[in-house]
């Protein structure tokens, strides 16, 4: 078992300085995820608020350093680390992690669908179709529950908070003052990898629809929604509803799923959910559902996919209509 253990402190070590190459600043994690160092007050009769003025090791992630020889130090100083943390909201990549946990664990170890725990993948695409923000290619960290750990970069002059299931059931959020457990750790659950094709991506920025819902400080310089409706549909005249009285009149829907059939890849989701959401509220989603269905396949979309997302949008109207 020491020889397991020292290994397993072998390999933290050589990701962690791996990892503060690429400036990331680390800390030395014991197979609980906590910090491997205890506090130099824990012993003081008083509470001390300290952050690592004192100059010694032992306070969590203030200790996080990209210097190889003070990450060489701090594992020096916990020969039982198995694993490094990273810590969120430091320079130069103002780290934000989303960290999706998975349904409950079924027979066998893997998730079942019928479990009961939360499904954060799909609560976080049904909040990249309601706010209009796609979810970037960025590296992507797999944990021994199966969940995952995306890394996005933030702004410099926002603080992203830290959160529990706050944006949705079973998303949690770490920005400053938390770190996201590393890739090449092991923790008494197992260990943690990068997922296959996303070591060689470049953190991508947080969309910035998606940093208004977990930083509301984040500023409005920029839209919230990318996503612009056709001309026509903004003049009131792309989507006239037939009254009856004969006059010359653009069908229903048609500036919707031209909106949807000149879509680019990176946008092709957010303009469905968006035409799908005007045509329900307008009172004839269910008869354009076809047209809307055929214009997303001829920007690549599967039929599965569309027509997951126009029922998306048909259950958010029909939420906002009780």
């Amino acid at each position: 078992m020491a020889i397991t253990d020292r290994h397993s402190t072998t390999l933290a070590l050589a990701h962690a300085l791996s990892a503060a190459e690429r400036g990331l600043p680390v800390i030395p994690l014991s197979p609980t995820k906590l910090p491997a160092l205890p506090s130099p007050h824990r012993r003081d009769p008083e509470p001390v608020l300290c952050r690592g003025e004192c100059g010694l090791p032992g306070h969590g992630v203030y200790d996080a350093t990209t210097d190889p020889t003070a990450v060489r130090a701090l594992f020096a100083a916990a020969p039982w680390a198995t694993g490094y943390g990273i810590a969120c909201g430091r320079p130069p990549h103002h780290l934000i992690g989303i960290d999706l946990d998975t349904k409950s664990a079924g027979p066998g170890g893997g998730t079942a669908a019928g479990a009961g725990g939360p499904d954060s993948v799909a609560a976080l695409q049904q909040l990249a179709l309601q706010h209009l923000f796609t979810v970037p290619e960025t590296v992507t960290v797999l944990t021994p529950s199966g969940g995952r750990h995306l890394w996005l970069t933030g702004p410099p002059d926002v603080v992203v908070p830290n959160s529990a299931s706050r944006l949705a059931p079973g998303i949690d959020i770490r920005g400053s003052g938390g770190y996201l457990v590393g890739p090449g750790s092991v923790s008494a659950h197992g260990a943690y990898r990068l997922a296959p094709g996303t070591a060689h991506l470049p953190l991508a920025p947080c969309p910035h629809a998606l940093l208004r819902l977990i930083a509301p400080s984040a500023p409005s310089a920029h839209p919230v929604h990318p996503v612009h409706p056709p001309a026509e549909d903004r003049m009131g005249r792309a989507d006239r509803v037939d009254r009856g009285d004969g006059a010359d009149r653009a069908p229903r829907g048609e500036g919707l799923v031209h909106f949807v059939r000149a879509a680019h890849e990176g946008q092709r989701n957010t303009r469905l959910f968006w035409a799908a959401c005007r045509a329900y509220e307008n009172g004839f989603g269910d008869v354009l559902v076809d047209e809307l269905v055929a214009a997303a396949l001829s920007t690549g979309l599967t039929e599965r996919e569309a027509r997951a997302t126009i029922a998306s949008a048909a259950r958010l109207n029909a939420g906002r209509r009780g």
